[in-house]
């Protein structure tokens, strides 16, 4: 898998992303579905040049909807937290 197919996006505007980052040194981002873990891994150590310690992934189920009688549900999407090491930063967030 590219590296570039298996990062869909940063998400670093949720108060939980934000808290991550700047208490633990941690980065939340969606990912592919089918990525794992040292996919992962590799992707960001490769685009953001930094040093990952670990990788924790979990997929989030995709709501129910309705509109008027008909029901849809939203697609699942993975989301993966990663941890850098201590000097380590991607620079990518700070300006958020």
């Amino acid at each position: 898998m590219q590296v570039e197919q298996v990062i869909k996006r940063p998400i670093y505007l949720t108060e939980k992303g934000v808290n991550l980052r700047e208490g633990e040194n941690k980065y939340v981002f969606e990912v592919a579905l089918d990525a794992t873990k040292k996919d992962v891994k590799s992707a960001v150590e490769k685009l953001f040049k930094v040093n990952v310690l670990a990788v924790n992934t979990l997929i989030v189920r995709g709501k129910s909807k309705r509109f008027g009688r008909m029901k849809n549900k939203k697609p699942n999407w993975k989301k993966a937290v990663v941890q850098l090491e201590s000097s380590d930063s991607i620079d990518f967030f700070e300006g958020a």
